[in-house]
């Protein structure tokens, strides 16, 4: 396979206090959580799909009147994203769960709170019970939809990571649960560089802050669901107690 040309590499450079330049035509969507009848968060559900050029700029800040795309309102609220995040693979990070057919890699500081991990008992408990067929089944679909990569699997007898393969392409997420406005996810193995040059580990999954309040920059750390942060891009409903729908 020819090696890809830097102009045509698949690439996001998180800018100095600024946005993240996108690069190498990748796709940008919307991906809306939806809850199962429990109201636990059980699927992705894609909206809408943004028409964008082979490059372009996606807010950071949150403050931008044009999101997802930058309209350098950064430059004028004095937006200051400083990376803080480690750059540190995430095996040397990650917390080890044993399990009896699985072992699950947990790096909680990369939660971005979309709450896959919940249904039908934790993802930390059905490991414990991961040699029944159905619950393997069902912890390996919560860790398959966690967006953040947070939640890596591999299994016992081989060894092996159990990882989607996605195409690369960038969902701006949104919570209609929570009624608020989520991450980046970057799927596919996308190359993340920072400000200074430096490129984050490559990973088949991860989700960047476009809040602007995560402590993890750029990474999401799920503050935007305590800000209640929303791009204005959908309308959210909610339920109420007698299950009618609510503009929120």
């Amino acid at each position: 396979m020819p090696m890809l040309s830097k102009s045509s590499e698949k690439k996001i450079v998180v800018t100095k206090n600024g946005p993240y330049q996108v690069s190498g035509d990748i796709p940008l969507d919307m991906q809306i959580i939806t809850p199962n009848e429990d109201g636990l968060s059980w699927d992705w559900k894609k909206a809408k799909t943004f028409k964008t050029g082979s490059s372009y700029s996606l807010c950071r800040c949150g403050k931008s009147k044009t999101k997802p795309f930058c309209d350098d309102s950064h430059k004028k609220v004095g937006f200051e994203g400083k990376e803080t995040a480690t750059h540190q693979p995430f095996a040397r990070q990650a917390e080890v769960f044993d399990g009896q057919s699985l072992v699950l890699d947990d790096v909680e500081e990369l939660c971005a709170f979309a709450r896959f991990c919940d249904p039908g008992g934790k993802i930390w408990s059905l490991i414990g019970e991961s040699d029944d067929p159905e619950v393997r089944k069902l912890a390996i679909r919560e860790a398959m939809h966690c967006p953040s990569g947070r939640l890596v699997l591999h299994d016992k007898k081989t060894g092996k990571e159990i990882e989607p393969e996605l195409p690369p392409s960038i969902g701006l997420v949104e919570d209609s649960a929570l009624g608020c406005s989520g991450p980046l996810w970057v799927r596919g193995g996308i190359t993340i560089e920072s400000a200074s040059g430096v490129p984050y580990e490559k990973r088949e999954r991860v989700t960047l802050c476009r809040c602007g309040v995560s402590s993890n920059m750029p990474f999401c750390n799920g503050s935007h669901a305590s800000v209640k942060f929303r791009d204005g891009l959908v309308e959210f409903v909610s339920l109420n107690p007698r299950g009618k729908k609510e503009q929120q």
